[in-house]
């Protein structure tokens, strides 16, 4: 159930700094996301098994740079916000994931 609001706040926080990123000030938002990226992976993904949450979070940012979604006229600049967002709290479940790995390695 924790999963599930998890995932509901990053893309309701990511839909809403896309479309209104002067809504909540000082990157209040991008903390927030981080923060769910990382509680997310923690409770979530399995570190030494998570190759296709890596894969994902990698495949979600190469797509957000590329901009592949601002060509759709209106509405892809947004797509592609929206994207970026997302991909923030891929990559901070990845540093949640090197982190549990780390602490695995050096329990034994």
């Amino acid at each position: 159930m924790a999963n599930k609001v998890l995932i509901g706040i990053a893309a309701l926080v990511a839909i809403v700094d896309a479309l209104a990123p002067d809504l909540a000030g000082a990157g209040i938002a991008s903390l927030l996301l981080v923060l769910v990226g990382l509680i997310y992976a923690a409770l979530a993904w399995d570190p030494e098994d998570a190759t296709g949450e890596l894969i994902v979070a990698v495949a979600v940012g190469a797509a957000a740079s590329a901009d592949v979604l601002n060509h759709i006229p209106a509405i892809g600049g947004h797509l592609d916000a929206i994207v970026g967002h997302l991909s923030t709290v891929l990559y901070a479940g990845v540093a949640t994931v090197l982190a549990m790995r780390i602490l695995n390695r050096l329990k034994g």
